[in-house]
């Protein structure tokens, strides 16, 4: 089984965007069995709230739902617990660091990492542009998935 975190910092925004498009991408596949997904933040400024009003449109629109998700904050034992830690901006990824000390595994990515255009993700909580954020998120999961089959023994 591949176990794959998203991380962003609040956990409300962009990486619970990544995981429910992602599990959307694996589940028309077939695949659900051979992969757990989840997400996390590096902050606890969310934790406990529920997905973004605007993320949850969005993903509404595409036809998935993302319900019964809260914030979460990663723990530094998530290294040892998935696969790929997988942040959606340079911040991210050194909050990420910061938590986990050290990759020796080289676990930690960012989503767009996978695209043939490598970039940050911006945050729509921020930017209030929720279409390119998803644009964006799902170039990555993607590619990201395209990788995977390429590199890890998965039945696609």
């Amino acid at each position: 089984m591949i176990k794959i975190l998203f991380v962003c910092l609040g956990n409300i925004c962009r990486s619970p965007m990544a995981e429910f498009v992602f599990k959307d991408m694996v589940r028309k596949r077939g695949l659900e069995d051979q992969f757990y997904i989840a997400s996390a933040a590096t902050s606890t400024e969310e934790i406990g709230n529920p997905v973004h009003p605007g993320t949850r449109r969005k993903l509404r629109e595409a036809g998935i739902s993302c319900e019964g998700k809260y914030a979460v904050q990663m723990k530094k034992s998530d290294y040892d617990r998935y696969d790929y830690l997988i942040g959606m901006d340079e911040w991210n990824r050194r909050s990420i660091m910061r938590i986990i000390k050290k990759d020796p595994e080289s676990k930690v990515f960012l989503l767009l990492d996978f695209a043939k255009s490598p970039r940050d993700i911006a945050d729509p909580w921020y930017t209030g542009n929720f279409e390119v954020t998803y644009a964006d998120i799902v170039e990555g999961c993607q590619a990201f998935l395209d990788y995977l089959k390429s590199r890890e023994k998965v039945d696609f």
